[in-house]
């Protein structure tokens, strides 16, 4: 399984410095680039009003008032130009749901996807501001749900949908173990909020409506992030930062974001279920463990730095000609200096099914999905992670851009 969290695309699949997660608790802060990111994308999206929230990391910042009991937590909107479960900080827990769509004929599908997506639009976003469509979720607002819409590959060909050139399925690579049952899909939902309750009951009313809607659940999986404290690095299950190196607005706009034009406020999804054997790699000393990730396990810091934001010199030798950053270390093989300085945004969870099943579920998010694929063909042939990954699942999908007051996800499909 190809590790993809390295800082580029922040490690692929499960680069363990860089897993992704932003924050763990419902207490804790997100990492600073991530709240940058998280603030920019808002900004840009034009939801001006969570500037203030998200500058403090979108998670509750422990104030209280004068009765001492903290004051309420605003709901995040769902309404804008591009989707919340991009840009917010990401909260502690999530849920992945795939759906499939029922071949009929080309119009009739289109019409069973044209009212599926105005469903979820009115059922997310009464969700989040209300009013409820279940009492269960009457304090829905402070969950901090936020969540992401896309449509696959296989789907668009089929209905000849508007999406990027570029969409398309994975290649096979070396080394993947992949299941069907868990891989896939016509349409991709991203549920994430600070606790577990909200993500259930939000859960099943995506899947209500789309059972009404003709469509099919195919497969569901669920993750979570550890607790921080406020503006630190989340760990992975390898316990390695994950989540250090991700590009700033600047820099999405030109790898993560579309171009100008109706997909420009629109991304991929590229997800991956990465099983990390966590007993084998915490075996290894600890100076083996970091040279296979090319960072310290301590603070993060790439083995050339000094501090976790210092920037991997892929190229630094020692004075015997050696990388100090080894050739197969996770870290080289990721770097954007590899791809032409290109990035992923890198927003993952770490997931736990049982003895011998838990690792990471990689969600990354880039303009077009041949940037994964090229580092992941790094990746597989040469990664020192690979003996302790492997990756069960894959998906790809156009997360469609948000919808603004007043319309609908996929108007534009």
């Amino acid at each position: 399984m190809v590790r993809v969290l390295s800082s580029p695309m922040g490690r692929m699949p499960t680069e363990p410095e860089n897993a992704q997660p932003s924050s763990g608790s419902s207490a804790a802060g997100v990492g600073r680039r991530r709240a940058l990111l998280a603030a920019g994308a808002v900004l840009a999206a034009g939801v001006g009003a969570a500037a203030a929230e998200l500058a403090d990391g979108g998670r509750p910042s422990g104030r209280t008032d004068a009765t001492g009991a903290p004051p309420p937590q605003a709901a995040l909107p769902f309404h804008g130009l591009r989707q919340t479960g991009v840009t917010f900080p990401q909260p502690a827990a999530t849920q992945l749901l795939a759906f499939g769509l029922p071949q009929t004929s080309a119009a009739a599908d289109r019409e069973i996807l044209r009212t599926l997506l105005a469903a979820w639009t009115r059922t997310l976003s009464s969700a989040v501001t209300g009013p409820s469509p279940d009492p269960r979720l009457q304090d829905a607002g402070t969950a901090r749900l936020t969540s992401l819409v896309g449509v696959g590959p296989e789907l668009a060909a089929r209905l000849d949908l508007a999406v990027p050139a570029g969409l398309a399925d994975l290649p096979p690579f070396p080394g993947d173990r992949l299941d069907p049952a868990r891989s896939g899909g016509d349409l991709v939902v991203q549920l994430c909020a600070e606790d577990r309750w909200t993500l259930a009951v939000v859960g099943e009313l995506v899947t209500t409506a789309a059972r009404a809607a003709g469509a099919v659940p195919r497969w569901a999986q669920s993750g979570f992030l550890p607790p921080v404290d406020a503006g630190a690095t989340p760990r992975n299950l390898f316990g390695f930062k994950d989540g250090t190196a991700n590009p700033d607005e600047a820099t999405a706009r030109q790898w993560v974001w579309g171009p100008p034009g109706p997909h420009e406020n629109g991304t991929v999804l590229v997800y991956r279920r990465i099983r990390m054997d966590t007993a084998a790699f915490a075996a290894l000393p600890e100076d083996g463990q970091n040279l296979a990730m090319g960072r310290r396990r301590g603070d993060g810091s790439p083995l050339t730095g000094t501090a976790e934001h210092d920037d991997p010199d892929i190229y630094a030798k020692r004075p015997d000609g050696s990388y100090v950053i080894p050739v197969t270390a996770h870290v080289r093989l990721t770097s954007p200096r590899l791809d032409g300085g290109s990035r992923m945004l890198r927003r993952g969870y770490s997931y736990d099914d049982g003895p011998g099943d838990r690792g990471l579920l990689f969600c990354a998010f880039m303009r077009d999905p041949a940037q994964f694929t090229r580092v992941q063909n790094r990746l597989a042939a040469r990664d020192a992670l690979n003996p302790f990954l492997e990756h069960t699942a894959s998906a790809v999908a156009y997360v469609l851009p948000g919808a603004p007051a007043g319309t609908t996800l996929g108007e534009h499909l």
